[in-house]
C-alpha cells in the first residue's frame, strides 16, 4: 500500500461568503469566482485544472464548470457519498488519489451553497438521514437527531454541558476578530447565549451552525508542482474516511457505546498512523461543529481528551489562538465565521499554517481538519507545512 503522506499539497485557496439569501450571483457563478480566486492565489492558470472533487450532494456538475474556466480537459470528477459534512476531509483523499495515480494533475476540492439555487441545507442533509421510523417519532431535523446523542453524552457519560459553552465561546472569540466572519466585532455574550431560543433541547441558538451563501475552493497538486507555484505549499499529511460496524443512520441505537460519539473512532488510528503523528503533535484543529455537543464529541474521538478529563482540555483559555495549548476553529468555525457546509474549515486549515489567518498560531506546523461529526460516513485530514 502506498503511503500518500506529503506527496500532494494545497497550492491555492479561494473563498466567497455572504449572508444567506444575498449572494450576488447564482451558485455556479459564486463557485467559479472562488475557483478563479484559488488559481490566482497559486499563480496557476484555471484552464489547466483537470479534476474536481466535492461532497455533501453539491449540485455543481464539473462538466458545467469547464466553459466558465476555459478548461481544456476534464480527467477526474468525484464526490464523497452522503448529504452531511462528513466528506469534507475525505474529498482531499479522492483528489490526492487522482493525482498520485496519474488520473489528473490539478484537482479542485470545492463546495458551494446558495439558498436561492440549492434550497436549505438541512433538507438535503435529512434526505440521507431520515427513515420512516424516525419520521413517525417526529424526528425531522438534524438538530433533533444530534440533540438525542448529546443528551446521552451528558447524562450517561457525565460530560458537563459547560464544555459546550467553552467551545462556542472560543469560536466567537476568534470570529469577533475575523473581518470575514459573521460575528466580526461582536464579543460572545454568555447571558444572551444562555437565554437564546431553544432549537432542540439541549441546543439553543448559539449551539447551532447557521447557513450562509458562498463557496470555497482549494487547488490540490503534487507537492513537486506546488513548490514551483506562488504560495508555500501546505502538504496533505494524512486523510482517512469510513465507518465501523454498528455505525450509521440505519442502525442508530444498536451499538450503545457508539451512539453518543461522533463516529471518528473508526478512522482515528489510520489518520495518525499515515502521518506518523499522535494527537500531541497537532498544533491546531479546524473542527466541523454542526452543534456544540458534536464538536466536543469530535475532540474526544480524535484523542485530544476523554469523557473523564474533557473539562481539563475543553476550556476557553486552552482553545484560543492567543496562548491556548489546542487552538480550535481559529476563523470562528461554523458557529461564528460562517457555514458553507464546512468548506470554510478547510480554507482556514490552510490559512492558519500559512500565517494568513486573522487569529495566528505562532509556530503552527500541523493542523487537523475534522469532518462533520455523526455523519454516516466520517472523515478527517491532517495538513502540514515546513
Amino acid at each position: 500500500m502506498i503511503n500518500p503522506s506529503g506527496l500532494t499539497a494545497v497550492a491555492g485557496i479561494g473563498y466567497r461568503q455572504y449572508k444567506r439569501g444575498t449572494a450576488p450571483l447564482p451558485e455556479r457563478g459564486v463557485l467559479v469566482s472562488a475557483i478563479v480566486d484559488a488559481c490566482n492565489d497559486a499563480g496557476f492558470d484555471p484552464a489547466l485544472i483537470d479534476g474536481f472533487v466535492s461532497y455533501g450532494d453539491d449540485k455543481n456538475e464539473p462538466v458545467r464548470l469547464m466553459p466558465d474556466l476555459g478548461m481544456k480537459h476534464l480527467n477526474w470528477s468525484a464526490q464523497v457519498w452522503g448529504g452531511g459534512g462528513g466528506g469534507v476531509a475525505g474529498a482531499f483523499g479522492l483528489a490526492s488519489a487522482a493525482i498520485l495515480t496519474g488520473q489528473a494533475r490539478a484537482v479542485v476540492v470545492f463546495r458551494a451553497l446558495v439558498e436561492g439555487n440549492s434550497g436549505r441545507l438541512s433538507t438535503a442533509v435529512m434526505a440521507h438521514h431520515l427513515n420512516d421510523h424516525m419520521v413517525s417519532a417526529g424526528m425531522v431535523a438534524p438538530a433533533q437527531l444530534c440533540a438525542m446523542r448529546a443528551q446521552r453524552l451528558f447524562e450517561h457519560h457525565g460530560v458537563p454541558t459547560s464544555v459546550c459553552e467553552e467551545l462556542v465561546r472560543a469560536s466567537y472569540h476568534h470570529g469577533s476578530r475575523n473581518p470575514e466572519a459573521v460575528a466580526f466585532g461582536h464579543e460572545y455574550d454568555a447571558a444572551e447565549a444562555r437565554t437564546s431560543r431553544w432549537i432542540a433541547e439541549p441546543f439553543r441558538l448559539f449551539d447551532c451552525s447557521r447557513e450562509n451563501d458562498g463557496a470555497g475552493a482549494l487547488l490540490l497538486v503534487s507537492s513537486e508542482l506546488a513548490r514551483d507555484l506562488r504560495k508555500p505549499p501546505v502538504t496533505l499529511l494524512s486523510v482517512a474516511q469510513g465507518a465501523e460496524r454498528g455505525w450509521g443512520d440505519l442502525l442508530e441505537n444498536d451499538r450503545e457505546d457508539l451512539y453518543p460519539t461522533a463516529g471518528f473512532g473508526a478512522i482515528r488510528q489510520r489518520l495518525y498512523d499515515q502521518a506518523g503523528l499522535t494527537p500531541a503533535d497537532i498544533d491546531v484543529v479546524q473542527l466541523y461543529e454542526n452543534f456544540s455537543a458534536q464538536g466536543v464529541a469530535s475532540l474526544i474521538d480524535h484523542g485530544f481528551c476523554t469523557y473523564e478529563n474533557v473539562t481539563e482540555v475543553v476550556r476557553f483559555e486552552n482553545l484560543i489562538a492567543d496562548g491556548g495549548r489546542l487552538p480550535v476553529n481559529t476563523s470562528g468555525g461554523n458557529f461564528a465565521h460562517g457555514f458553507v457546509h464546512g468548506i470554510g474549515c478547510a480554507i482556514e486549515a490552510i490559512r492558519v499554517l500559512r500565517g494568513e489567518t486573522a487569529n495566528p498560531v505562532a509556530g503552527a506546523k500541523t493542523c487537523l481538519l475534522a469532518g462533520g461529526p455523526g455523519s454516516p460516513t466520517v472523515s478527517s485530514a491532517i495538513f502540514g507545512i515546513g
